[in-house]
């Protein structure tokens, strides 16, 4: 179960701090999150929270840039960041006693950046190359692609790198702006797993974080699923298909059924994507299946990769074993794909930090932490026929597709419609 030494305290400012003690550890992870990502910015500056992202590692009112990296990096600690559609983390891990020396920079990153001009003219290059470079990676982009798809013309499709011309627009002002309208203590919380103590935090905490500023939480556009199609010919030498549905939200009542089935549909090498796709067809070297979900909303994915010649054989099969799914299921893999899900979960309660990021999105998520125990509950009382269920409600939504390569020979939407 989780840890019963779990606290929580929250501060007379609205920020949380969270601690999940690991008394046999050396280490510390720790980091805030913030209940603000990619769905949150105006569609001009798409983008902005991911340049946030790294522009608060390029200097405050008191480091450099080349600070910040050296002050972690001399006591053998490392930073990093990340950007998604619905939050954004700073986070850190070290040994415990530099505990204070990580909430410090966290503190001052997220408090006292300076956004200077200078440096954000140079990061905005960078960034435009890590677009570049996913545009580049057509089974990286072909995915925002689909993102687009399956949310048109909302927040929830546009991608969380933003695209070359929103970053154009960027500026100091914009980003620092941003930073000072989401960034409130009630929508940030600090979390730490390994050998910490929860007091220490708080008081740590309190004394470093004094400069947010409260203010009632700014609502992200609703999602709503669209459906439709994407088609991208490109020379490539694989062709990229990614076929999905409307899913479900994280408190929906199957949402541990929807993970259970993305698990037996293409979780695994024992999968019926896998089995079916590439070991007995030979269709494609990578064969999965998602389940990805939102605050509001959510999205299952199938993603195959395979040859121009092999395209027109793919989606019937890909609609075959969907069909299969919605109409029988067996104890055996519903069991076999419980068993994976929670020897993940518990593989990543051994980790300092995938414990600390566990702890942080929960909270964002569902407003508490949940115990082990309750996830297992979840995962128990999936059986057949939920699966079964669970798999009829998706797979009767509007499909979406997204598909890169050489395309000649795959098979329009409509026809891929009438198979499923």
């Amino acid at each position: 179960m989780t840890s019963p030494e779990i606290r929580e305290t929250r501060l007379p400012n609205g920020l949380r701090v969270l601690t999940d003690p690991m008394h046999t550890v050396e280490t510390v992870s720790v980091g805030v999150w913030a209940d603000v990502g990619a769905r949150h910015e105006p569609a001009d500056i798409n983008g902005v929270c991911h340049m946030l992202e790294h522009m608060a590692f390029k200097g405050t009112r008191r480091r450099s840039a080349l600070d910040i990296a050296v002050e972690m990096e001399d006591v053998g600690g490392h930073m990093n960041a990340y950007t998604s559609r619905e939050h954004t983390a700073f986070y850190a891990k070290m040994l415990r006693e530099d505990l204070p020396l990580a909430v410090d920079l966290l503190a001052d990153i997220l408090q006292h950046s300076v956004f200077d001009p200078e440096e954000l003219e140079r990061e905005r290059g960078v960034v435009v190359q890590e677009i570049c470079q996913s545009i580049d990676t057509p089974d990286d982009i072909v995915f925002d692609h689909f993102q687009a798809t399956a949310y048109d013309n909302q927040a929830l499709g546009r991608p969380v790198l933003g695209t070359v011309d929103s970053v154009q627009r960027l500026d100091s002002g914009i980003v620092g702006g941003f930073q000072h309208a989401h960034y409130s203590p009630e929508r940030l919380v600090i979390a730490a797993a390994g050998r910490v103590d929860h007091e220490a935090l708080v008081a740590l905490v309190g004394e470093h974080f004094t400069a947010l500023t409260a203010r009632a939480p700014a609502p992200g556009q609703p999602a709503r699923y669209t459906g439709g199609e994407y088609r991208e010919p490109r020379d490539v030498e694989q062709v990229h298909v990614v076929l999905g549905f409307d899913g479900v939200a994280y408190e929906d009542p199957d949402y541990y059924a929807t993970a259970v089935l993305a698990t037996l549909l293409g979780g695994g090498m024992s999968s019926r994507l896998f089995q079916e796709v590439r070991e007995k067809r030979g269709l494609a070297y990578t064969v999965n299946a998602y389940a990805t979900s939102y605050a509001d909303g959510g999205l299952f994915t199938l993603y195959a990769g395979t040859g121009p010649a092999d395209v027109a054989a793919l989606t019937p099969v890909l609609s075959d074993e969907i069909n299969k799914v919605r109409v029988h299921v067996a104890a055996d893999e519903v069991a076999r794909a419980r068993a994976q899900l929670r020897a993940g979960i518990l593989m990543g309660m051994e980790s300092t930090s995938g414990r600390c990021e566990q702890l942080a999105r929960q909270v964002l998520v569902y407003g508490r932490p949940i115990p082990n125990d309750e996830v297992m509950a979840g995962l128990d009382a999936v059986d057949e026929a939920a699966v079964a269920r669970t798999a009829e409600r998706i797979f009767t939504t509007p499909p979406t597709l997204a598909a890169l390569g050489t395309l000649d020979a795959m098979e329009p939407l409509e026809r891929l419609k009438g198979r499923i």
